[in-house]
């Protein structure tokens, strides 16, 4: 099942490769090879949406001196960071491409970005000086994979206050959004601050619209280098994409304003097109030329941008609960066919004794997995997706759902909190990494199973693995404005709302409108046929039959 560990010593990838350089796998021969040789590991971490990893193919290692050069004095290792992630959370230097030199330990011993020939000619002579004065001794371990325990500490009120005096320190007033350069939209931050600081938030969310919404194609541009929104870049990632329709989503769903409903649609429109390859999505979309995007819209012409048809799971479960969020808000149908689509194709593809593949590529015709199964962003996606569907489509996924979180606990969880994936004795990968992103993504899908299962273990490894990083939560950034969210949630307890009626009736529509993004419908629930009662914190109302008695119970049971 894993593509890193099988016998290939020759990088394959979905990139254009037009270096000169004999690129091999990142696996333990490469390792191997460098121990046996006496060199060091030059590793390239690349994506197909890269623009400049594109250019330095074309620039740099297409030169036939540097690519004799690379290929003679060390092993060349090329990671698609898409497929696997865990090596790009250990080794990358602060963007794409990154040039990143290993011993064959796998400690680093310098790294850069971006090298024209001049730069890298001039890196690859320091480096091997280096290693012949020093050797292996010269490596060391990044901070990210140092061997520390996470800051463990209590969950309380404290938390949501210091997230939510992040969001205004770092709160662009003349731009909108959040930090100075680059300028990212940061889909998390958008939905903590819609429930805190509705302003702040719908002036953030019109910012993103206007500067990274592709008007003409639809679906949202990855960043931009300016403070001022300026130097957009171009590609387009499924998972981003994901985010930030659900995110637009939640926004319609507080303000009833097609201005943020408007966003979400059209990027489901792009995802079902673009980026739909007859049973899933395509991970990303490349850049394309860059004078196109200073033309008018209505004046873009040319091929399209090439698209990364490879299927990565987690990236696909953010879609699937992205579109059941905007389904449930607006009833399109569009949107719950694709998803229940993409959904069926991860359970019947990807999903295996509640473990996940990361993803697979298809090869003449055969299904060739790609990265490492069973990784935990992986997993609390599709947990998520899983739930995500019951509660909005009502398809029967609570077995799946429980599957999920039990392999996930068993061969992940250590401690109080949660490991990336597996130890192995690959470069550094032999080191733990506690992701706190990932761990946060797991705590809510745990806390909306408990829910579901009526299992209050869930909740509680929730609430444990939320805690074992509390002790540091007044030095997160607003990029993990969900740890508070999830860590509120916990303290306050989860918006529920029983429906005695399937999935589509009058009363369900009308529980998936309760403006609560971070509530949890249940369809068919054990309440009196025809009726909906709301629940939070030990609390119940009495049952309603119509929409407007439902609206009026919840707010008996909101804080």
């Amino acid at each position: 099942m894993n593509e890193a560990l099988t016998p290939l010593t020759r990088y394959r990838s979905g990139m254009n490769d037009r270096t000169r350089v004999d690129w091999r796998a990142w696996g333990p021969q490469a390792f191997v090879e460098a121990r046996e040789r006496d060199v060091p590991i030059l590793l390239s971490l690349t994506a197909p949406w890269c623009r400049h990893c594109h250019e330095m193919d074309r620039e740099t290692y297409a030169v036939p001196t540097i690519a004799a050069n690379v290929n003679d004095g060390f092993v060349p290792v090329r990671v698609d960071v898409d497929r696997q992630p865990r090596v790009r959370d250990r080794y990358n230097m602060g963007g794409f491409p990154s040039t990143v030199f290993l011993a064959p330990d796998g400690t680093v011993l310098t790294g850069a970005g971006y090298l024209d020939h001049d730069g890298l000619r001039q890196v690859l002579e320091r480096v091997r000086e280096m290693w012949d004065d020093r050797g292996g001794a010269a490596g060391s371990v990044p901070r990210q994979v140092q061997a520390t325990d996470p800051p463990a500490g209590e969950l309380s009120p404290t938390i949501e206050r210091q997230m939510l005096g992040q969001l205004t320190d770092r709160y662009d007033e003349r731009a909108g959004g959040w930090g100075d350069q680059p300028k990212f939209p940061l889909p998390d931050a958008l939905e903590f601050a819609l429930k805190r600081d509705r302003a702040m938030a719908t002036r953030s969310f019109d910012a993103v619209a206007a500067n990274l919404f592709d008007r003409y194609e639809g679906g949202f541009f990855r960043f931009a280098l300016g403070a001022d929104w300026s130097g957009t870049q171009h590609e387009k990632l499924l998972d981003a994409n994901a985010a930030l329709c659900r995110a637009f989503a939640n926004a319609y769903l507080y303000t009833g304003e097609g201005t943020y409903r408007n966003p979400a649609e059209r990027t489901i429109e792009y995802l079902t097109t673009t980026l739909w390859t007859g049973d899933a999505f395509a991970n990303s979309q490349a850049p394309g030329d860059p004078e196109q995007y200073t033309l008018e819209p209505s004046d873009r012409e040319g091929d399209q941008p090439p698209v990364d048809e490879t299927f990565v799971t987690g990236a696909n479960a953010l879609a699937v609960d992205a579109l059941c969020t905007y389904a449930a808000y607006t009833d399109d149908e569009r949107a719950a066919r694709y998803a229940s689509r993409a959904l069926e194709t991860i359970r019947t593809h990807a999903l295996e004794d509640g473990t996940l593949l990361h993803g697979f590529e298809r090869v003449d015709g055969e299904q060739v997995p790609v990265g490492e199964p069973g990784l935990l962003s992986t997993q609390a996606r599709t947990l998520r997706a899983l739930l995500s569907a019951r509660s909005v489509l009502g398809v029967d996924t609570l077995e799946d759902a429980r599957a999920v979180a039990e392999t996930t606990i068993d061969t992940l969880r250590d401690g109080a909190s949660f490991l990336d994936g597996p130890t192995m004795d690959v470069g550094l990968l032999d080191r733990p990494l506690r992701p706190l992103n990932a761990n946060v993504e797991l705590a809510e899908a745990l806390l909306d199973l408990a829910v579901h299962t009526g299992t209050d273990r869930y909740e509680r490894i929730a609430r444990e693995t939320l805690a074992d990083f509390a002790g540091a939560s007044d030095r997160f950034g607003v990029q993990v404005a969900r740890y508070a969210s999830v860590s509120t949630r916990v303290l306050e307890g989860t918006l529920v709302i029983r429906i005695g009626d399937e999935a589509g009736s009058d009363l369900h529509r009308a529980a998936c409108r309760i403006a609560d993004y971070e509530k949890v419908v249940l369809p068919e629930a054990s309440v009196p046929a025809k009726t909906a009662v709301a629940q939070r914190d030990g609390r119940t109302t009495e049952p309603a039959t119509t929409p407007a008695e439902l609206s009026d119970a919840v707010q008996d049971v909101l804080p």
